[in-house]
């Protein structure tokens, strides 16, 4: 199955790096995001990479394949996720994540902490983390060079029941900007890579 990383985002909100390189191209522990990210595919035995600087959806025809941004990284079990969307027979499906809170989390009765945690994972809600799989006919939905693809595109999947959601409750994390950069090096300092542990 091809796999195909959406590498030409500007990455704003990281200009610190971003000024001279790509954001996918920002090391993390000697090696850059991009690279992570590729190991995080291929060690899962997933060879046959695409790498989008710009939109160019027309490298894939009539089959399906994975997509991930270029700056996300997580342990999501790749195999699992492809046998979840081949047996709901979908356009695309979606890893989803709990997101971690950038902020303490307090717990609260009335104006008494109860409790703090920081940076706490939350319990509630869930976020695209990015792993897709599509199939072929998504090319249907991507209009125009201007059509982005988490707007008109996944909301008339969503509306048509087209879209479905694969639940990973391990280790994910996206870098957006330098504190998360730096927030993740503090993580996994002298530790094994998380995302490089597929056993959930």
């Amino acid at each position: 199955m091809k796999v195909v990383i959406l590498a030409g985002g500007k990455g704003s909100r990281i200009s610190e790096y971003t000024k001279k390189i790509p954001k996918p191209m920002i090391e993390i522990f000697g090696k850059t995001i991009i690279e992570h990210i590729i190991q995080i595919y291929s060690k899962q035995s997933y060879k046959d990479f695409y790498i989008l600087t710009g939109y160019k959806g027309n490298i894939i025809k009539n089959e399906n394949f994975m997509v991930t941004y270029g700056d996300g990284l997580a342990n999501v079990n790749l195999k699992k996720l492809e046998k979840f969307h081949i047996q709901h027979k979908k356009i695309a499906s979606v890893t989803a994540v709990r997101p971690l809170s950038r902020y303490g989390v307090l717990n609260l009765k009335r104006n008494t902490v109860l409790s703090f945690k920081e940076k706490l994972k939350l319990n509630y809600g869930w976020i695209n983390g990015g792993f897709f799989i599509f199939n072929s006919n998504i090319f249907k939905y991507l209009k125009s060079k201007s059509t982005v693809l988490e707007k008109a595109p996944l909301e008339s999947l969503a509306k048509k029941g087209q879209f479905k959601a694969f639940k990973h409750n391990g280790f994910w994390y996206s870098i957006d900007t330098k504190r998360d950069k730096e927030n993740l090096q503090v993580l996994i300092k002298n530790k094994k890579n998380p995302w490089e542990n597929f056993n959930n």
